[in-house]
């Protein structure tokens, strides 16, 4: 590869058509993940204006993420039996007529219901936008596809809380949903014009209702309890109870995906050694990245005494560091295969440890210094290892396979987030109420970031031991049969 392509960015090296395609998918994917993120600045807002509690509006976003998770699994399925392209247009414009009834909403229950058909349209678009992306990019573009489809991952946590707090100071909350409408008009054009037309594919079978009811019920119920965690003791029943209850019918899920025949996600990936240790590695760095993040904006607005708009201004840096990992991960990926995601874990450890020594006093540009490290290793590690856990896969089972990396993702996420948010709360509790001591509780948390981190190194360690490059051709060297 030469030095002009690596700085032509995500899209060199691909098809005008998956260069189309990345344009298209980015909106929608960006759409989707900013508002995972956006309206947590507007909670409190939110319960005023529509006079209700904040436990209740609490379910204005988890509402949103639960009903993705229950979706996912059924986006395989949905895109073979639909065509990726009906399925994204379809999804996309479900998402922007909720983001309007969201808007326009006069009750809670009003909002939820809206959040529903939000997370609804965002469960399916975002793995069926990767897929497409994927099928456009072909084996050889796969990095370069999978680097421009994890951005909106990367970044949107980090700049929603930015564009939240502005749009709720100067135009009000209900500009946190209707900002979705124009850009969700826009997406629905370009799709239909530069998306290729769907082609024929193999017949999708019948639905697998049970094993969706399955592994729906089963993620949920995790992803449920660790949210409840965060709010609650570790062994309280609303956190143990949903939380066994979702592992025990995940385990019911695998026994019965082994014996169909037509299963809603094809569990006969894991016996790849490649995909298994990058779903692998997917889930233990889900927990580093996502359960580490929300720690930042807390020492900000609890410690720093910042507003949700100058916390996100604050959080910038790291989305630098990550742009410029994204920047980079293509040809390292195409070059070092699984390693790049040893070198990203190994960045992320190194960052974690200034944090180690945070308090009421640190100077900004030290933190910022840190933060852009911080993006850069996760830059580096999360998409890195998406794209080699891929590698083997034909192009008939990347519809199984998205879904999977992404429910790893996203339990990953929700146990580190849980378990560092309990953490801190100990600590909090523990701690005085004076800032300088309530900052010994996130630096202590910090600590178990990083151990957390170095155990992310594991995986990738792994995952690299079975991933090599690839050539000038687009063929997997050095990867096991």
């Amino acid at each position: 590869m030469t030095a002009s392509n690596v700085s032509d960015g995500v899209t060199t090296g691909l098809s005008p058509q998956a260069r189309r395609a990345v344009v298209v998918v980015l909106v929608g994917a960006v759409l989707a993940f900013l508002d995972a993120t956006i309206v947590n600045v507007a909670l409190h807002s939110l319960a005023t204006a529509l006079d209700a509690s904040l436990d209740a509006i609490q379910w204005v976003v988890t509402a949103y993420l639960l009903v993705q998770v229950a979706v996912l699994p059924a986006s395989g399925w949905a895109a073979r039996k639909i065509g990726p392209k009906r399925l994204y247009m379809s999804t996309l414009g479900l998402f922007t007529v909720a983001s309007i009834a969201c808007g326009l909403a006069d009750s809670v229950g009003t909002l939820i219901v809206a959040r529903v058909a939000q997370g609804f349209g965002a469960g399916l678009m975002i793995p069926v936008g990767q897929l497409i992306l994927i099928t456009s990019a072909g084996q050889r573009g796969m990095a370069r596809a999978m680097v421009a489809a994890g951005l909106p991952m990367v970044l949107t946590p980090v700049i929603g809380p930015t564009i939240g707090g502005l749009l709720l100071q100067y135009a009000g909350w209900q500009w946190i949903f209707l900002i979705n409408v124009p850009f969700g008009v826009l997406g629905l054009v370009l799709a239909w014009r530069l998306l290729q037309p769907d082609e024929p594919t193999e017949a999708a079978g019948p639905l697998d209702v049970v094993g969706l009811v399955l592994i729906s019920l089963g993620t949920v119920g995790v992803t449920f309890g660790l949210a409840r965690a965060g709010v609650r003791n570790v062994t309280d029943p609303q956190v143990l109870v949903p939380v066994l209850a979702g592992v025990a019918v995940i385990g019911l899920f695998v026994v019965h995906a082994t014996r169909s025949a037509h299963p809603v996600l094809d569990l006969r990936l894991w016996r790849d050694p490649l995909f298994g240790a990058g779903a692998v590695t997917t889930l233990v760095l889900g927990a580093v990245t996502f359960g580490a993040m929300v720690l930042l904006p807390l020492y900000f607005q609890v410690i720093r005494d910042q507003d949700a708009a100058h916390t996100g201004m604050l959080l910038a840096p790291q989305g630098l560091g990550a742009a410029v990992a994204m920047g980079l991960s293509a040809p390292m990926v195409e070059r070092l295969g699984g390693l790049t995601s040893v070198i990203g874990a190994v960045i992320g450890v190194v960052a974690t440890v200034p944090f180690l020594f945070v308090a009421c006093d640190t100077p900004y540009w030290l933190l910022a210094a840190a933060m852009i490290v911080r993006g850069l290793g996760i830059g580096l590690a999360a998409t890195p290892a998406m794209t080699v856990a891929l590698r083997n896969l034909g192009p008939a089972q990347m519809a199984d396979a998205t879904p999977q990396l992404n429910i790893m993702q996203r339990i990953g996420g929700s146990i580190g987030t849980a378990v560092f948010v309990v953490i801190l709360q100990q600590g909090l509790r523990d701690s005085g109420i004076q800032h300088s001591e309530q900052a010994e509780a996130f630096a202590t948390t910090f600590t178990w970031v990083l151990g957390a981190a170095l155990v992310a190194i594991i995986p990738a360690a792994a995952l690299a031991a079975r991933g090599g490059r690839l050539d000038a051709a687009g063929d997997s060297l050095g990867n096991e049969p």
